[in-house]
Formats: C-alpha cells, sequence, structure tokens
C-alpha cells in the first residue's frame, strides 16, 4: 500500500480535504486497493478556518509516509505555522517518497528550506508574497501545479485535485486518472503547464455589448479583428467602443485582443504538436517571429521554451 499522509495546520483550508476523494476513487478503479490515506496534526487535533474542528493522528518524530500533502491556512502570512510542525515536517519529508504543499502549504514547505532552488507554485493571491519572503524560491505564479522532482505544489482551491490526479496518474497510469476525474465529473484534468488565469475573467466586462465583442474575437482569433469589426459586433461606432471597452475593462481594444491571443497560443503549444507557424496562423499573429515578440512582451519567454516547459511537466509524471 502507499501510504498518503496529510499534514494540517492550525487554521488549514478544508479544501485539501476533498482531495482524499480522488485517492479513494483511485482505489476503487483500481484492480486493488493502492492508497492508504491518514491524516495527521501536532497533538491530534486540528481545526480548520471555517471552525471545523478534526481529529487526526498525533504527529511525531516518526510519523512517516510515502506521500505527504500539506494543507494551507487561509492567511499563511498571518497564521505562520508552529514551529515544532515545522521540524516534524522536515523530518517526515526526508523519509518520504515525495512531498506536496497544497495551495499556500507551499509557504510551508519553503519554511522549512524544501523548496530552496526549486519551481514552485501557489495560490495567485500569495505568489508574490511567497516569492518575497522566499527569494531562493523560483515562484511561477501562473501554474497549476508544478513538480520539481519529488517536490510538488498546486495553485488554490480546485488545482489541488489536479495535483492529486496527476500523483494517481503517475502512480497508476493515465487511465485510472482519467476515470477518477469522470468520476469526479471534472470537466478536464488539467496539465501542470497550464494557467490559473483566463483572460476572459481578468477582463472581466460589466456590459453586454463588450461581452459579446470579447466573444466574437475569441471565436474569430485568425482573423484581423479591427475595432471597427469589433465596434460592430457590440452594436456601437468605432468610437464609442474604443471608450466603453477601455472604461469597462482597462484596456485597449488591441491589447486585450492580444491578450486573447496569447492565451490561445499558450494553450495550444501547451495541449498539440503543432509547429509554431501554424500556431501564430491559427491565433491571428502575422507571422512566427510577431507571436514571439508577443510571448516575450506577455510572459517573458519565447513560445519554444513554453514548449519546453510543458515536455519538462509530462516527462515529471511519467
Amino acid at each position: 500500500m502507499h501510504r498518503i499522509g496529510y499534514l494540517l495546520p492550525e487554521g488549514f483550508q478544508v479544501m485539501a480535504l476533498a482531495t482524499q476523494a480522488v485517492f479513494e476513487l483511485a482505489n476503487l478503479v483500481a484492480d486493488q486497493p493502492f492508497y492508504a490515506v491518514e491524516t495527521y496534526a501536532l497533538g491530534g487535533t486540528a481545526r480548520a478556518s471555517t471552525g471545523l474542528a478534526l481529529q487526526a493522528k498525533p504527529l511525531t518524530a516518526r510519523s512517516s509516509a510515502d506521500t505527504w500533502l500539506v494543507a494551507g491556512t487561509i492567511a499563511p502570512l498571518a497564521m505562520p505555522a508552529a514551529p515544532e510542525l515545522l521540524q516534524m515536517l522536515g523530518k517526515a519529508a526526508v523519509r518520504a517518497r515525495r512531498i506536496a504543499g497544497l495551495c499556500t502549504g507551499a509557504f510551508l514547505l519553503a519554511e522549512e528550506g524544501l523548496l530552496d532552488g526549486r519551481r514552485a507554485t501557489t495560490h495567485w493571491y500569495w505568489a508574490e508574497a511567497l516569492q518575497q519572503r522566499h527569494p531562493s524560491v523560483q515562484v511561477e505564479a501562473d501554474r497549476i501545479y508544478i513538480a520539481d522532482g519529488s517536490v510538488w505544489t498546486s495553485a488554490g482551491m480546485t488545482a489541488e485535485l489536479d495535483l492529486a490526479l496527476a500523483l494517481v496518474e503517475k502512480d497508476l497510469g493515465a487511465d485510472v486518472a482519467r476515470s477518477v476525474a469522470h468520476q469526479l465529473v471534472m470537466h478536464q484534468r488539467r496539465s501542470g503547464g497550464q494557467s490559473q488565469h483566463s483572460e476572459m475573467l481578468k477582463l472581466a466586462p460589466k456590459s453586454d455589448r463588450i461581452q459579446q465583442a470579447l466573444e466574437h474575437a475569441r471565436r474569430n482569433l485568425a482573423q484581423s479583428l479591427s475595432v471597427e469589426e469589433l465596434a460592430e459586433a457590440a452594436n456601437l461606432s468605432p468610437r464609442q467602443f474604443s471608450r466603453v471597452f477601455t472604461a469597462e475593462t482597462g484596456q485597449s481594444p488591441a491589447k486585450a485582443v492580444e491578450g486573447l491571443r496569447l492565451e490561445a497560443a499558450r494553450l495550444m503549444i501547451e495541449s498539440s504538436r503543432h509547429p509554431l507557424e501554424v500556431v501564430a496562423r491559427e491565433t491571428g499573429f502575422r507571422d512566427r517571429r510577431h507571436m514571439r515578440e508577443a510571448f516575450l512582451r506577455g510572459f517573458g519567454m519565447p513560445p519554444q521554451a513554453v514548449r519546453r516547459e510543458m515536455t519538462a511537466s509530462k516527462s515529471a509524471l511519467s
């Protein structure tokens, strides 16, 4: 049996416990039970940020698991982990096959030095704070999850389920993980390289007219998408459209369209083997060079680096 140990700090987020369903269903899908799940806390009890009190196994220097999943708290800076818990975490990590920080659980791993020199992610809201507090960690704020050797970290909330599914895929194969995702009614198993962010959500238009224009743009990225074309989709004059669009989204139409194109191109690079020339054409960039310039502005890296990063992420699961 592969032992999964959940480590719960005081004030933990209950969403971390939802990932236990992934391992429960994996046991049902697999030919025979593979996972044994235990929950640990200092003194044998922990209270969630919602007030839920949970009985757990007492965390001691002898506590062990093959995989440790470390839950985060709702406010990692205001609620630092107890020094004793961090000390136990360090000892447990040495004996484990791998360890994962769920959401802001990355802060606990970082405090104990387990992320030094490694790539890591966390909830986007706390990513900058993690980087500032731990400059030796290479924080990638827009990842769903990251596996750097035996140390894993995830973004917030539902990304914890993605990480758990990735662990199942590594242990039991893609078919089992796919079946578990289906039983959880998860729309899609997202790979670790995918972004936490959505351009449409970031733009957050307030009116239906601007939403219509953005939907038109997203459906027709390969077209030129001039201001006149977008204005027509919004049933506004070009001058009116530009003024209203900028007021509602905080961006010019051209900047917003570039963001949508970048998002689509990145997803296409991450999920397919299409040549970059094809990706550029399908997502509306003039050519491969134009797309490269946009990637450097938007992501700080060229398209080739995004593809290499995705390849490395997939290799970590194989």
